[in-house]
């Protein structure tokens, strides 16, 4: 049975290739972009069952205003996927406030309005399933990515703190964490501070952002096709890692976070009132 699915960002990278896929399939998509021209071909192809809406998700009103119109115009929405958003590079003092600004805009404030917005429409419709495209780096954090991983780890307590608030109404939430895909996230969108020699340690990143010093191990046509399955599963799965890399490293980095808690057990019952 066909659905519709409402996504963000699907000029480039995996919210493309979702959209592709699934508009091959029969599906309904209603995707947003910022700029049209990428997606021209997609639009002749498919105009029957592809919406395309001019969005920026840093404008709320607009975020708003899409969402509804999606629900009002189409219907029942079976699945909305936020994915747009974007990787900032460089260290903390290398950041301008403009920088730090607009990256919390676009990949946590974008993300949360989008998914509140959507949910009144969800528990009227009866349920549906929202899928937050997130990373590895919502989980495991590097040196000169700090605001990246600022608006990932904040987005993932935001959807898993909703996932328990909403599974009374049947509505499923799923937060997937691709490790390195060869996209354009990695390969076009991503922005760079400006970089200082005080931080030349911290600047191993602009070699991962080279494509000529190696590709990135993930398949973006396989990584979509396991977002699209995930659908299908009951109940929602709450984390979706993506790639072997990125599992072991947060495997890794779990298990040194629950090693130093474990460490605190006397430290932490010291606070407590004396029974």
């Amino acid at each position: 049975m066909s659905k519709t699915w409402l996504i963000t960002g699907i000029s480039s990278g995996f919210g493309y290739e979702i959209t592709k896929q699934l508009l091959e399939m029969g599906d309904t998509v209603i995707g947003t972009v910022r700029n049209k021209a990428k997606v021209e071909k997609l639009i002749e192809e498919y105009p029957e069952t592809l919406d395309v809406r001019i969005l920026d998700v840093t404008d709320v009103p607009a975020v708003q205003k899409t969402v509804n119109y999606a629900f009002e115009e189409h219907g029942k929405i079976d699945v909305v996927i936020s994915n747009a958003g974007y990787g900032l590079f460089g260290a903390a003092e290398e950041l301008t406030d403009e920088q730090i600004d607009h990256i919390i805009a676009t990949n946590l404030t974008g993300s949360i309005q989008l998914i509140k917005t959507s949910l009144p429409h969800m528990r009227k419709q009866g349920g549906g399933r929202i899928i937050q495209i997130s990373s590895y780096g919502g989980q495991v954090a590097f040196a000169a990515n700090s605001m990246y991983h600022a608006t990932k780890f904040g987005i993932e307590g935001f959807c898993e703190a909703v996932a328990q608030e909403v599974a009374p109404f049947n509505i499923g939430m799923t937060i997937v964490e691709p490790g390195g895909a060869r996209t354009e996230f990695r390969y076009g969108s991503a922005k760079v501070a400006k970089l200082t020699p005080e931080y030349e340690a911290c600047h191993g990143f602009v070699n991962m952002l080279d494509p000529a010093k190696g590709l990135a191990p993930g398949d973006p046509v396989k990584m979509a096709a396991r977002i699209i399955e995930s659908v299908e599963k009951y109940p929602a799965p709450l984390r979706m890692v993506l790639g072997s890399q990125a599992l072991s490293a947060t495997i890794t980095r779990l298990k040194e976070r629950v090693a130093d808690y474990e460490t605190q057990t006397e430290l932490a019952a010291s606070t407590d009132f004396d029974q």
